[in-house]
């Protein structure tokens, strides 16, 4: 049997009630007392129950994180800085992947809910003005922060990447490379981030004086396939871009598989540019040029604010917009004529 509060409290020669001043750093209590119960506590292997600390309304130390995939490694690193900050700060975190499915994601929030968690790390990717399971998060008063995604008709914690300045990035390097057929492989429309980095290629296709082309312009899901399939339409098309602005690193990778199995040199007969700056931006050849999103400052905003308002530290929503930076490699280049 597992050991209970009683068993502490029996062993050290105290009362139920000085043990759960311990577990809950409160009350008045001699140092000595509180060393010893916490020794027995260790030597019974004691761990306090979250469900009985969630019904009594104390903090259980505990948030979720809904993240979109967890294959992805964007979501995947900034998953890991979000818990590397939490551990620093005491709290754990339940990690729940949807598959970008909505079913999944109203399934584990009402999950998260059901175990009292403190609050909800939300990175699901869809338009959230649709999304019921935020509603249902804030309806129930529980913390919420938004990572890499935003909710502008709500007043509502969140961290981000300026997407469209990104985009605007990306496309100006093209640009400047010397390329004037850029085409976007970029996420679906739903996909509020994907937007705002596709308008940034709009606006520095404007401002170079480019005529935006509409066909340059394909939609997709998440997956290195779908980039694939995405780069295979452009290259076999009557007439294919000089480079390819992808809206993840993900899609980036699929896009430049593709171009290899056409017997399409990446940089030489076209560029390739990404956005993330995921560890597998370096393990691709040629690596890849991409737009860099600062992932670990990411999760740490994000971890901060939301065990601040656990905690009632703070009483204004913030909304913390971080910079990208365009990290250049060996996908991209001057356009040349294709052999």
């Amino acid at each position: 049997m597992k050991p209970t509060i009683y068993d502490v409290a029996e062993k050290s020669g105290v009362s139920i009630a000085t043990v759960s001043k311990v577990i809950n750093n409160t009350g008045r209590i001699s140092k000595s007392t509180r060393e010893k119960v916490t020794q027995i506590m260790n030597e019974l292997q004691y761990q306090p129950s979250i469900i009985a600390s969630a019904l009594t309304g104390k903090i259980t130390f505990t948030f979720g994180m809904i993240i979109p995939d967890l294959a992805n490694p964007f979501f995947a690193e900034i998953a890991r800085a979000v818990e590397d900050r939490a551990h620093e700060l005491g709290f754990s975190m339940i990690i729940c992947s949807t598959d970008n499915s909505l079913d999944k994601e109203l399934k584990y929030t009402s999950l998260l809910l059901n175990k009292n968690v403190d609050g909800i790390i939300l990175a699901t990717g869809r338009d959230h003005e649709r999304d019921s399971s935020l509603h249902e998060i804030i309806s129930k008063k529980v913390p919420v922060v938004l990572i890499a995604r935003e909710m502008p008709a709500l007043a509502i914690d969140t961290v981000l990447v300026d997407d469209y300045l990104g985009g605007l990035q990306a496309t100006a390097h093209l640009i400047e490379q010397g390329h004037q057929r850029i085409a976007v492989i970029a996420e679906y429309e739903n996909i509020m981030s994907s937007r705002e980095r596709v308008r940034g290629y709009k606006a520095a296709l404007s401002n170079a004086g480019i005529p935006f082309d509409e066909s340059m312009i394909v939609n997709c899901g998440h997956s290195i396939d779908d980039g694939k399939q995405s780069m295979r339409s452009l290259i076999q098309s009557g007439n294919p871009p000089t480079a390819i602005f992808a809206c993840n690193d993900i899609i980036a990778i699929g896009a430049i598989q593709a171009a290899r199995e056409l017997e399409v040199k990446v940089p030489d007969h076209m560029s390739v540019i990404g956005f993330d700056n995921t560890v597998m931006a370096t393990l691709i050849a040629p690596q890849l040029t991409t737009i860099a999103q600062p992932i670990k400052e990411m999760g740490r905003y994000a971890a901060d604010l939301l065990i601040s308002e656990i905690k009632g530290t703070k009483s204004a929503k913030q909304r913390i917009v971080l910079l990208p930076e365009l990290v250049v490699r060996q996908s991209t280049g001057e356009p040349q004529i294709a052999k």
